[in-house]
């Protein structure tokens, strides 16, 4: 079970996700259906530890395993979507893999799920340019030799 809570108009999230740098770009993905993109990663489920869930969607969306190497920040993300208020709180874990993912820098791709969703490896300064969230990534990427607590709203 998803550590998710939902009302009529709210929804509280605790999400899990990897920063993966390779050879100056960095791994993003996005619902197929959908232009907004983010960190690789999901949801915690109940009673597992969030390096443990980073590591299973890495797996469910990749076939991918990947080594956890400290965790970076903690984002408490309020944002508005599909009509709904939305409280997130994010667990972000910078990653690496000896695995190799065949796959073109700046060319998109699909996952294991299918065309569910898309992933991209993006240069790091080319971030300013994307519709990536929460927002604060697009510069924080660029020099993220601290770990921080950010709220966002």
């Amino acid at each position: 079970m998803d550590v998710v809570f939902k009302s009529e108009n709210n929804v509280f999230n605790l999400r899990v996700a990897g920063i993966w740098i390779k050879n100056g770009h960095v791994l993003i993905h996005r619902l197929a259906s959908e232009s907004i993109w983010s960190l690789p990663g999901g949801r915690i489920k109940l009673n597992e530890e969030s390096h443990i869930s980073l590591k299973r969607e890495f797996i469910e969306e990749l076939g991918i395993e990947v080594d956890i190497e400290k965790m970076m920040w903690t984002v408490e993300n309020f944002f508005h979507y599909n009509g709904k208020d939305i409280h997130e709180v994010g667990l972000y874990y910078k990653v690496k893999s000896e695995q190799k993912i065949i796959h073109m820098m700046n060319k998109s791709f699909y996952g294991r799920e299918g065309d569910r969703l898309i992933f991209k490896w993006v240069p790091i300064e080319n971030l300013e340019e994307i519709e990536l969230y929460p927002e604060f990534l697009r510069t924080k990427l660029k020099d993220f030799s601290t770990e921080n607590h950010f709220i966002v709203k």
